[in-house]
C-alpha cells in the first residue's frame, strides 16, 4: 500500500517554509507604510499552519527512505502546493487578484517561467515586488537541486547521464546528492546573487531594484519591477544582465569545481561549449537580420539583439525593445500590424527559446545536451548506414552514452514536441490566434516567460487572456518545469500499485 506520510512530511516542511518566507515582505511593507503588510502577515500565519500540521501529522513517516514513487509524487506535490500558498499575497493584498490570476503569478513566479498578469508593477508595493522575487529566486534553486538530485535517480529525459558514479541504491541516491551536492549549490547562488546585485548597484540601478533584479536574474526568471521590463534601466545595467544570465545558465556545480582549484572546468563541460556557440551564433544571426534587412546598426541594435537572444534562450524572459508586432493607424484610422523587428531575427528568437540553457541551471526548456545528444545519435545512425558493419560507441563528456539514455533523450523530444502541439490547439480552441497560441504555449512549456503577437508579446501579458487559457497555460509550466515525465507518469495506474 502506498505510503503517504514521507511525502506530506517533507511536503509540509516546504510548506512552512514558505510561510516563513512572507515576512520579510511584510515588514519591508510595514516600513514602507502600505497596508500590504496584513495580507502578508495573515498568508504567512495561514501557511505556516498548514504547513506545520502537515508535517505534524506525517512525522512517524520522517525516518521513512523516499521510494522512486514517493519521490515523484513528492516532486509533483511540491511544485503544485507551493503555488496555491505563495498566491495568497497576491490575492489578499493591494493587487487583489483573482484566484486565477494570483495563482498563475505564484506557478509563474516559482518555475520561474516569469509570464505575469499584473499590471501597474512601476506602483505596485514594494512587498508584493520583493514576494515576486522571492517566488523566483526560491523555485530557482529549487530547480536546480531537483535536477541534480532527483531526476537522475527518477531516470528522466537523459538526466540519468548526470547520476552518481558510484552508483547506489536508486530509493536513496537522492537523499545523499542533496546531502552532498546542496551546500555548494546553495553557497554558488547565493554568492552568484549577491554579486550580481553589487553589479547591478555600480550599473547605476537602486538598492531595492538592484536585489530583487539580482534574485530574478540569477533564477533566470525574468520578473520585474517595472512594466517596461529592463527597458527601464541603463545600457550598462543592460549588458551586466547578459552576463548574468548567461552564467546562471550554466551547471552550478562547475563553479564549485572552479573555486576547489579547477579553473578549466566550465569550459572543459561539453554542455557550456554548446550553449557558447549556439548563444554566439543566435546573436550573429539576429544582429545580421537586423543590420541587412531592417537597416540597423550601432551598439544599441547590438545590445538589444543581445539582450534579447540571451534573455530567450536562457529562459530568463527580460526584454529591452518590443522586437514583435507594433500596432500603426493607418489614414483610414485601421489599426495595422506590422513587423518591429525583421522575421528572421523574431523566428530566430522564438526557435532559440527552444533550446534552453544546461543541465544544472536555472535554466529550463529542453537543454543543450539533449540536443548534443540527439545529434550524436543521428550522426551514428548516418555512419551505420555508411558502414553497416562498424561498431559506433556514443560518448558525451566522458561518459558512454546508453541505450537507455539515448531511448530517454528520445522520448523527451517526442513527449516535449507533443505537448506542444496539443497545448497549442487547446488554446486556439479557447479563441485564441495561432500565433499567440503556439508562443503561449511554446513560452509555458519551456518556462521562457513572455511570448508574441500583440497580446503576450514583449509589451504586453497574460492578463487578458480568458481564464481557460490562463488554466492550459498553468498546466504547461507545471508540465515544463518537471520535465514532463514526472507529472504524467503519476498517471499511470501501476504507479500506485507500488
Amino acid at each position: 500500500m502506498f505510503d503517504f506520510k514521507p511525502v506530506g512530511y517533507v511536503v509540509g516542511l516546504f510548506i512552512l517554509f514558505i510561510g516563513v518566507a512572507m515576512l520579510p515582505p511584510a515588514l519591508l511593507d510595514y516600513y514602507s507604510n502600505s497596508i500590504d503588510w496584513r495580507a502578508f502577515l495573515v498568508s504567512s500565519i495561514l501557511t505556516c499552519l498548514t504547513g506545520g500540521a502537515l508535517a505534524l501529522g506525517c512525522e512517524s513517516g520522517k525516518a521513512s527512505k523516499l521510494s522512486i514513487p514517493q519521490t515523484f509524487l513528492l516532486v509533483v506535490l511540491t511544485w503544485v502546493l507551493l503555488p496555491f500558498f505563495g498566491a495568497l499575497p497576491f490575492a489578499f493584498g493591494e493587487i487583489a487578484a483573482r484566484p486565477i490570476d494570483a495563482f498563475f503569478e505564484a506557478v509563474s513566479g516559482l518555475t520561474t517561467t516569469g509570464a505575469t498578469v499584473l499590471k501597474g508593477l512601476d506602483t505596485s508595493p514594494p512587498g508584493a515586488l520583493l514576494w515576486r522575487g522571492l517566488l523566483q529566486w526560491i523555485g530557482g534553486v529549487g530547480v536546480v537541486i531537483f535536477a541534480v538530485a532527483f531526476l537522475p535517480s527518477l531516470r528522466i529525459g537523459g538526466m540519468q547521464l548526470f547520476a552518481r558514479a558510484d552508483g547506489g541504491d536508486p530509493e536513496t541516491v537522492a537523499i545523499y546528492a542533496v546531502r552532498d551536492i546542496g551546500p555548494p549549490i546553495l553557497i554558488t547562488y547565493a554568492l552568484l546573487t549577491l554579486t550580481c546585485a553589487l553589479v547591478y548597484g555600480f550599473c547605476g540601478m537602486g538598492a531595492f531594484d538592484a536585489f530583487v533584479h539580482a534574485m530574478t536574474t540569477v533564477a533566470t526568471g525574468g520578473f520585474a519591477n517595472y512594466d517596461k521590463s529592463f527597458a527601464a534601466f541603463s545600457p550598462a545595467a543592460q549588458y551586466a544582465s547578459v552576463l548574468f544570465m548567461a552564467a546562471s545558465a550554466l551547471p552550478l556545480l562547475r563553479y564549485a569545481d572552479v573555486a576547489q582549484g579547477k579553473p578549466s572546468a566550465l569550459w572543459e563541460d561539453t554542455q557550456v561549449r554548446g550553449f557558447a556557440a549556439a548563444a554566439a551564433a543566435a546573436v550573429a544571426i539576429v544582429f545580421a537580420a537586423r543590420v541587412g534587412i531592417d537597416a540597423a546598426s550601432g551598439e544599441q541594435a547590438f545590445r538589444e539583439s543581445l539582450f534579447n537572444a540571451i534573455s530567450l534562450m536562457t529562459g530568463t524572459g527580460y526584454v529591452n525593445t518590443n522586437y514583435d508586432l507594433v500596432k500603426q493607424v493607418d489614414n483610414d484610422g485601421q489599426v495595422q500590424q506590422m513587423a518591429n523587428w525583421p522575421a528572421a531575427a523574431v523566428i530566430t528568437l522564438f526557435l532559440i527559446g527552444l533550446l534552453g540553457g544546461c543541465a544544472g541551471s536555472t535554466s529550463c526548456s529542453v537543454k543543450i545536451f539533449r540536443y548534443q545528444i540527439l545529434g550524436a545519435v543521428a550522426y551514428r545512425e548516418f555512419q551505420q548506414a555508411r558502414y553497416p558493419s562498424g561498431i559506433f560507441a556514443l560518448r558525451y563528456g566522458g561518459r558512454r552514452i546508453t541505450s537507455e539514455v539515448e531511448t530517454s533523450v528520445v522520448a523527451f523530444f517526442f513527449l516535449f514536441f507533443s505537448s506542444l502541439g496539443v497545448l497549442t490547439l487547446m488554446l486556439a480552441m479557447t479563441g485564441l490566434d495561432l500565433t499567440t497560441a503556439l508562443s503561449g504555449a511554446a513560452a509555458t512549456l519551456a518556462n521562457i516567460g513572455p511570448g508574441f503577437g500583440p497580446i503576450i508579446g514583449p509589451d504586453g501579458n497574460y492578463r487578458d487572456l480568458p481564464d481557460s487559457a490562463k488554466s492550459l497555460l498553468i498546466i504547461g509550466m507545471l508540465l515544463g518545469r518537471l520535465e514532463l515525465l514526472s507529472v504524467l507518469v503519476l498517471f499511470s495506474p501501476g504507479f500506485w500499485r507500488k
